[in-house]
């Protein structure tokens, strides 16, 4: 019989989000999404803070919490060493999620499963993994759930034959993974479920019939209990190794030099992403120098379409030829490595019917950027909001936008469409007056006061008549403080034709952007 193992890395998001960013493990954090926690870690349970919490009320027991997106990319990219390293042990290795996996338990390993467990915690501590737990079982269901109470770097074995026992005494939160497992949970505990024990003496007609949209997942636990409905693994095949390298004898230090001794290497590369039929839009190159006390140059570029070979060399020639001005290389470089850090397969970024844009612009803002920095060449893209202000969101170039706020939700408040074509960086203050000269206002329920009849777009123009209006489109900000922001938005047209949106912001009149 073929017995499983599974390896779980508790609290996996946060562990991914902080690693990603560089900060300390101890630290009382947490992963959101739509302002509700979804994962938290140990340092953040300790001050109350549960899943399931909204922001407020997590950042009220803890101050301090570091609050963190969802992403489950980050997860599954911060994932990936852990697999490598347990494929380096143990081949076959059948990833369920980000922070959890499964693979079959040795059998021959002198010292038996607590001993292969004690070889996999030992090798993850190497890469910085300090919690990890291990379960084995006969099936895979089990195994995880031994895993679950497995003490850190330990191992919970479950007996040949002893699963249904182990399971009977579990309670039903022992299935809340995900929305239909919560689903499933609260359904048990109101029909005065506890245990997994008393779930399984049920019969499996009810089970099947009576249970309505959780069925599935109560059906299959109700046969895994049961002693039936074991899942067989499907162990994943190790990826492909994507990157290259070239060294070089003697070492060479001349920026041009280096880039015309790459280009097969840089061919290389590319060849063996089009064999997988991948393409590379993020790529880490790393120039090693001869001094062995010298760091090596170490550049992470992104492409808004993917490298081809020409454009890692000129990636490389770019960051070395900074390297060299800068000092930051300073002696020869012996060895060159291209890895491929983020690829996609190559149908996501096929050419469109009409083709995209011209090559030649986009290696000459990539050179920009090598010169400039990373953060110097940005690109606007559209996210939520109310204002044309809020809409806009600016990102480095070739770099994919994250934590943007979704267009899609509703924003009440928001203009319509059209949107203006020139937003002030800097918004002007502006007059809008009525016929005998008294200012316009809206008042606290959003009532103009006043009808528009003269309007001064900036202080530095002249008075225009007020052809047509519309609004207002008002906006009550922080309506929980003692001094609430109440905004409303008009679209003032001139008998000129011109066309602006003006804003009435606490008593004070500003013109936001215009409709050029």
């Amino acid at each position: 019989m073929t017995r499983v193992m599974a390896l779980w890395c508790p609290d996996w998001p946060v562990v991914a989000a902080l690693a990603d960013e560089g900060q300390p493990t101890h630290l009382p954090a947490a992963v959101l999404h739509a302002n509700i926690v979804q994962a938290t870690n140990a340092a953040a349970r300790t001050h109350g803070v549960r899943r399931g919490m909204r922001r407020r009320d997590a950042q009220s027991r803890c101050p301090e919490l570091r609050v963190h997106p969802a992403n489950p990319d980050r997860d599954a990219r911060c994932f990936e060493p852990v697999l490598a390293a347990v494929e380096e042990q143990h081949p076959g290795v059948a990833p369920m999620r980000p922070g959890l996996a499964a693979l079959r338990a040795p059998r021959r390993l002198r010292g038996g499963e607590p001993a292969a467990a004690a070889l996999l915690a030992e090798r993850l501590v190497g890469l910085g993994v300090w919690d990890s737990r291990v379960g084995v079982a006969d099936e895979l269901f089990t195994a995880e759930q031994a895993a679950r109470r497995a003490a850190p770097q330990d191992c919970h074995v479950i007996a040949p034959g002893e699963s249904v026992p182990f399971l009977r005494g579990l309670p039903v939160e022992a299935i809340d993974d995900g929305v239909e497992g919560r689903e499933a949970v609260s359904l048990l505990r109101r029909l005065g479920l506890r245990t997994l024990g008393e779930l399984a003496d049920l019969p499996a007609t009810a089970v099947r019939d009576r249970f309505g949209g959780p069925a599935s997942t109560v059906a299959w636990v109700h046969r895994v209990v049961g002693g039936a409905g074991a899942v067989p693994l499907a162990t994943r095949t190790p990826p492909p190794e994507l990157a290259c390298h070239v060294d070089f004898e003697p070492p060479l230090d001349s920026a041009e030099t280096i880039a015309f001794s790459v280009r097969q290497t840089a061919d290389r590369v590319v060849a063996g992403l089009a064999a997988q039929q991948l393409v590379c839009t993020e790529v880490r190159i790393e120039a090693y120098v001869e001094g062995a006390d010298d760091p090596p140059s170490v550049r992470e570029w992104l492409h808004p379409r993917w490298f081809t070979a020409v454009d890692l060399v000129d990636r490389l020639h770019w960051q070395l030829q900074g390297g060299f001005r800068a000092g930051d290389v300073r002696a020869p470089v012996n060895r060159v490595a291209f890895t491929p850090m983020t690829v996609v397969p190559d149908a996501v970024h096929a050419d469109a019917l009409w083709g995209g844009t011209d090559e030649r612009v986009q290696r000459g803002i990539a050179r920009v950027q090598g010169m400039l920095g990373h953060e110097a060449v940005v690109q606007p893209v559209l996210q939520g909001g109310r204002s044309p202000a809020q809409r806009q969101a600016f990102v480095p170039w070739g770099e994919r936008p994250t934590g943007l706020r979704p267009a899609s939700h509703p924003w009440p408040g928001a203009i319509p469409p059209p949107a203006p074509a020139r937003v002030l960086a800097t918004p002007w203050p502006a007059e809008v007056v009525t016929d005998g000269g008294r200012p316009v206002a809206v008042d606290d329920r959003g009532a103009v006061l006043g009808e528009p009849s003269r309007f001064r777009p900036d202080p530095t123009g002249g008075w225009h008549p007020v052809a047509a209006w519309a609004g207002p489109w008002p906006v009550e900000e922080l309506w929980w403080d003692a001094t609430p922001r109440r905004v409303a938005r008009f679209q003032v047209i001139g008998v000129d034709g011109r066309a602006w949106l003006m804003t009435w912001d606490t008593g004070v009149w500003w013109t936001e952007a215009a409709y050029d």
